[in-house]
């Protein structure tokens, strides 16, 4: 599914003395299948973004084209958009609240009208897709599962909905190096499998950096750099000056560039970085 947006602006209170301008005349688009990269210090309207991206905000100026279609437009099915572009917020397990895992994976689709006969083959498949198996866990209690596992949950309740889009709002947040490293494998094999499009936010530079096809930067509600993970983290200056770090490698060659060092900065694996440093010293010592 192709998402275009253009000239996007959104302000909370608008015409209220309090007014917030969340978005400013941002504008770009994603191709079918792509992954997707937003990030952006807190502020800078990665949530407002995505909220219009699934229709739970409207913008105050500008469209959003969903394979052509404006669902801006306020005679737009809302459900029909929810069940395209699915959402799972930060700590979505907070969200979970039916007796069994997989009546809470059926929730949406039940919301959404699919027939009985078909709900609970739509959850099998969402809970297989994240790496649960539905024999074991369908009649379990979703308040007996590890952390890791509950954020499984919630991502199969949105998977259940089959949308053609997911974004993911700090996925990984809170959940530690096992459980992150359990998302993220299953985050790949569905972009992979499924040629999903995926929208992944997130403060974890390594994570985007390892993920993303693309990458887009807010600050202050506009959209400042646009590009492939090498593209964007090679102007390490500016990505520092959106309020963001760099990748764990960029950031230790961005520091030893400070230093006098000839290096260049987006390099993501270590053998790579350990070359260009080598060749460095080399050349430093004459």
């Amino acid at each position: 599914m192709r998402i275009e947006a253009k000239h996007l602006t959104y302000i909370y209170g608008s015409g209220l003395p309090w007014e917030k301008r969340a978005l400013s005349d941002v504008s770009f688009s994603i191709e079918s299948g792509e992954f997707i990269g937003l990030i952006g210090e807190t502020g800078s309207g990665k949530s407002t973004l995505v909220q219009i991206l699934n229709g739970l905000l409207r913008p105050t100026e500008g469209t959003i084209l969903l394979d052509g279609s404006d669902i801006s437009n306020r005679k737009v099915d809302l459900h029909r958009i929810r069940a395209q572009v699915g959402l799972v917020f930060q700590f979505p397990e907070q969200q979970l609240f039916a007796e069994t895992v997989g009546e809470d994976v059926a929730f949406g689709p039940k919301n959404l009208g699919v027939p009985k006969e078909e709900i609970g083959k739509r959850v099998d498949e969402a809970l297989l897709k994240v790496g649960l198996r539905p024999q074991s866990l369908r009649d379990r209690s979703p308040f007996t599962l590890s952390g890791g596992e509950k954020r499984l949950v919630s991502i199969a309740g949105v998977l259940a909905m089959r949308p053609k889009v997911l974004i993911l709002d700090e996925v990984t947040a809170g959940l530690d190096p096992k459980g992150k490293k359990e998302i993220l494998a299953r985050i790949q094999l569905l972009h992979r499998v499924e040629k999903a499009t995926i929208i992944l936010v997130s403060h974890d530079m390594d994570e985007i950096a390892l993920l993303s096809q693309r990458i887009l930067i807010l600050k202050e509600g506009k959209l400042i750099l646009e590009g492939s993970p090498v593209e964007i983290f090679a102007q390490a200056q500016d990505v520092r000056s959106a309020g963001l770090d760099l990748p764990t490698l960029p950031r230790i060659l961005f520091d030893l560039r400070c230093r006098g060092f000839q290096l260049p900065t987006a390099i993501f694996e270590i053998a790579e970085a350990a070359r260009w440093i080598r060749k460095e010293l080399f050349r430093a010592a004459g």
